[in-house]
């Protein structure tokens, strides 16, 4: 992959070709990023890529700090931005591109796009969320799963068995209601996802469907990086936009 950034780079950053691919996965929480991107990292492996992985809050610099500032549940918007973007850099410089420089494939499980969305939701403006995460590497493919909010939820609260605070946007006042708070504010992100699907280029799958199905289109986006095509090939399928009603406090909680 070229060296290339969204906007100033940082000091020290390389600027000549990185032989490396820079594969990001985003989506909400519960669209199954995690799971794909585990799946995705031992299917490279096995195709004998060398592969190194990586996601939000796991900079030995910041990660823990964030994770303190945010029990308190009174961190301002801004603030939890340059937290962010600090745990970012020092990944970008000391895993990404390290390991792009090797040659390896990093796959990132978030990336920029979820922070940026995060910060326009709570008040900053697009530009200023450019300008913040300017200096990121383009990646070689971003894929977006695209998952309905009932899904979302219903899969956050089999798995963690509640709604997580920030990612409810309880922080936002937008309804005292923990249900009804979570479908507003991941409408306010989908909002912005939409933006930036045609601004950075993802390329969406429906992650309405199976483990395996979207494994499976996930292969087929992923294959033209390394010189070859999956039989069967096609286009990634989008589920189509529903608008977000969201459910009354005793349906959601039934």
């Amino acid at each position: 992959m070229m060296g290339r950034t969204y906007g100033t780079r940082l000091p020290g950053m390389p600027t000549e070709p990185l032989p490396g691919k820079l594969v990001v996965i985003e989506g909400a929480d519960g669209s199954g990023r995690t799971t794909e991107v585990a799946l995705l990292k031992t299917h490279l492996e096995v195709e004998g890529h060398a592969v190194v992985d990586t996601g939000l809050r796991r900079s030995d610099l910041v990660s823990a700090e964030i994770d303190r500032a945010k029990q308190g549940h009174t961190l301002g918007a801004t603030t939890l931005a340059l937290l962010y973007a600090v745990d970012f850099a020092d990944q970008l410089e000391n895993k990404i591109i390290p390991a792009l420089s090797a040659g390896s494939t990093v796959l990132a499980d978030r990336y920029i796009y979820t922070l940026m969305a995060r910060a326009i939701a709570r008040g900053a403006s697009r530009e200023w969320a450019r300008e913040l995460y300017g200096f990121a590497l383009r990646p070689d493919l971003v894929v977006f799963l695209e998952a309905r909010p009932e899904i979302l939820l219903h899969r956050s609260i089999s798995k963690y068995g509640s709604l997580d605070y920030w990612e409810s946007g309880m922080d936002l006042s937008l309804s005292r209601d923990l249900f009804e708070s979570f479908f507003l504010y991941q409408d306010r992100l989908s909002r912005e996802f939409d933006w930036m699907a045609g601004e950075y280029g993802f390329r969406r799958v429906d992650a309405n469907r199976t483990i395996e199905q979207v494994h499976a289109d996930v292969q087929r986006l992923v294959a033209p990086l390394y010189g070859h095509e999956r039989p069967g090939a096609r286009s990634a399928s989008r589920p189509r936009r529903r608008r977000l009603t969201p459910p009354s406090p005793r349906a959601a909680s039934e």
